[in-house]
């Protein structure tokens, strides 16, 4: 089976379960943004030798999968998808990313006012991911108010992830080789 389908050339682009809609629609807005964010994570990822962030970073980048699936799936077709054996977005997601914000926390990261992205590249990578993190959270809260998505912990789960990701980039920042 090829790559290309051909089904996107008029615009439009699948959902879950052949739901096409426009490419500009605010879903798919939303979950490009989500797909920007796993790309920038996975950048992260190489970047560094750090073979823990590695695993949490690759651990986030798989939850970031379980979003980008419910958030691709309208919320009609949400009984299927998880009749089907798909996750959802739970609590339990977002309190992986709170345990990773208290290991960091508990090394006492120092620092004072903004921080400028870029002391090494992993920790410009990640302060990259942050930023598109932000986006992508921005996305799904529209999707929200407009009662695209109605899981609230969609939402929780991005700004939980930020703040891992702010978290992460200052830590790298100041132990990763060529730091300053």
């Amino acid at each position: 089976m090829s790559i290309t389908t051909k089904t996107g050339d008029k615009g439009s682009t699948g959902l879950m379960y052949n739901r096409r809609v426009s490419k500009c629609h605010p879903r798919v807005e939303a979950c490009g943004a989500v797909d920007e964010l796993n790309a920038a994570i996975g950048l992260a990822r190489a970047a560094g030798p750090d073979r823990r962030l590695a695993e949490q970073l690759l651990g986030i980048q798989k939850d970031l999968i379980t979003l980008m699936g419910e958030m691709a799936t309208q919320a009609r077709d949400l009984p299927r998808y998880v009749k089907d054996g798909y996750a959802l977005v739970t609590p339990q997601l977002t309190a992986k990313l709170d345990a990773i914000v208290r290991e960091i926390e508990a090394g006492n990261i120092s620092f004072k006012g903004w921080a400028a992205p870029g002391a090494n590249p992993v920790s410009a990578a990640l302060d990259v991911a942050r930023a598109t993190c932000r986006r992508a959270e921005r996305r799904a809260c529209a999707l929200r108010e407009s009662g695209e998505i109605e899981n609230v912990e969609i939402i929780i789960y991005m700004n939980r992830l930020s703040d891992a990701l702010w978290l992460m980039a200052r830590r790298a920042g100041q132990t990763a080789p060529g730091s300053q």
